[in-house]
This record gives C-alpha cells, structure tokens and sequence, in this order.
C-alpha cells in the first residue's frame, strides 16, 4: 500500500481524492499501464502541501495529464498517479491574453481562444491531451508550437518547495521539449495571442483537422507520434519505406495509415510496445544510420 490511512487522511484534508488500485490503462490513449493509487487534486491553493506531504511520506509520484504521449509499465507500479481536477478548468481572455489553467484540454482551450477572435492555435486543434502536457512537450502540428505562445507558466517547483511563476522569456523550448525539471508541476499558463476573425480561425480549424484525418489513425489506441523526427527527416517515412506499416509485437502494431503512430490492435502490454519500438529503431539504423529518439514518454517502475 503506496498510501497509508493515516497519510490518506491527510490528503483528503488537503482536499485531494484518492482511488486505490487504478488501472492506468483507463487513464492513457494507448490503453496501456498497471495499477496503482491514484490522487486527484482538487484544491490548486493546497499543491505544495500536497506535494510537501508526499516527500516527507517518501512517497514517490507521476504527474498523469491528459495521458495521450505517454507509455506505462505492466503490474503493480510503485509510484502513485497525480491528476488536476479537470471537470471545469478555467479559461479567460483578458486582452489578447488567454489565462488557462493546465488541465484544460487543449482542443478546448484553442476554441475557446476562436470564439474570443484569438488565433495563431488553429495548428494544435487535434492534438490530444492537456494544456499542461501540451507546454511540457511544446506541442507542435502543422507549423505551430504552443512555446512561442507562452507568456507566463504558474507551477509547482519541487526543488524549491513552492508555487512559483515563470516569464515564458526564461522557459527555453525546443522541438518537443521544454525546459521544465521532470518533478515540476504545471499549474497554469498565459498565453499572448494574435486577434484574428472567427470565420478566419474555423477555416484554419477546418483544414487542420482535414489534414489530420487523411494521414493519422485517429480511431485507433494510440500515443500520437512515438518517435522524434530526427533533423532534416521524417521518422515516419523511413519506417514506412522499410515497409514495416502493420509490423507487430505481440499486440502492438506500426499503424496502416500513418508509420510513427503504434497502436494497440488488442490486448498490447507495455512490453509489447517496447518490443516493437526497440525492433522498428533497430530497423531504421540499419537501414539509415539514424537512431530515432522517443516522443512518448516511458514510464516503468
């Protein structure tokens, strides 16, 4: 038992909800992970007591957002599972500026922003998961990064114990990354976004997802893309030129529609995954001297 009685009290004190025995495979787009204790955090003003409960407990944890980039290991996992409360996360506008707390989804976020004539989002439309998860990977699609946007980002800094608020001028993001410390918690996010007619954002909205539905298996158990493109290439297209779309292990599956998504076709395992994106690297540096890097996030024990 990660969470004992006594710490449970605590939590819900802190007005955190605790469920125990999680299956994580409920909680992730590939539908994959074992179990374990999950807390939710419905009070944003008690984070760092929550947090400050937890390492003095030496309770290690994971923060879950939208659980669509990320693979999670089989079994019983030795960490407990985090989430914000997201039933109705806050979003405003005050100017050209989108307050947005980060458990909003991202999708929502970006209409939200189209019906206060806010663009320069239209890019991310279809891209799954949280607003948080999306300033952690600097999501990215069609030309557009969520970094470039970013204005100020209110988190839970670990290393110093503490909610903090950082000028989006400090944060350095690159492609799929930013630089957040593992154990920072993100909070929320400003914004700062260029005003533009509705009808002109629907129609950026419109090709966007048109586009995303020709190329991607968006009725297939995926993570999005599972490796990084690597500079001046397309993981995708040399995967597929290796023919290697439908290749499996176990139940997973390179996808038929789009080479850098690997979807779960049955009843995948978290080794099952690993098996195929350690047989589709070794296939691809082999062929082009490329060592493809991770976009999904690998969680074990």
């Amino acid at each position: 038992m990660l969470v004992s009685p006594r710490v449970a009290a605590k939590l819900e004190s802190l007005g955190v909800e605790l469920q125990r025995g999680v299956s994580l495979s409920t909680r992730t787009s590939l539908e994959i992970g074992g179990a374990t204790d999950e807390l939710i955090l419905r009070r944003y003003d008690h984070v760092a007591e929550v947090m400050a409960l937890l390492a003095n407990e030496r309770i290690p944890w994971r923060f879950l957002g939208g659980g669509t980039n990320v693979l999670i290991g089989d079994g019983e996992l030795s960490w407990v599972a985090l989430h914000l409360a997201g039933a109705k996360p806050g979003m405003r506008v005050e100017g050209n500026f989108a307050c947005v707390d980060a458990s909003a989804d991202l999708g929502a976020t970006v209409t939200f922003c189209a019906r206060h004539d806010l663009g320069g989002m239209e890019g991310l439309i279809g891209v799954p998961g949280s607003v948080g998860g999306a300033l952690r990977m600097n999501a990215g699609a069609y030309g557009t990064q969520i970094g470039p946007l970013v204005r100020e980002v209110e988190l839970y800094r670990a290393a110093a114990g503490k909610v903090e608020k950082l000028r989006g001028s400090d944060i350095c993001f690159d492609y799929r990354h930013a630089s957040f410390a593992p154990s920072d918690v993100m909070l929320g996010v400003k914004l700062e976004l260029p005003s533009k007619p509705y009808k002109e954002i629907v129609a950026g909205i419109r090709m966007c997802n048109e586009k995303r539905r020709a190329s991607q298996p968006l009725n297939q158990r995926s993570a999005g893309c599972i490796f990084k493109n690597p500079p001046g290439g397309s993981a995708g297209r040399m995967i597929d030129e290796l023919g290697l779309k439908r290749f499996r292990v176990g139940d997973a599956m390179v996808s038929d529609r789009h080479a850098n998504f690997f979807v779960n076709a049955g009843h995948a395992t978290c080794a099952d995954m690993l098996g195929l994106m350690d047989a589709v690297r070794e296939r691809v540096r082999s062929a082009y001297g490329v060592e493809l890097e991770n976009e999904v996030i690998v969680w074990q024990n």
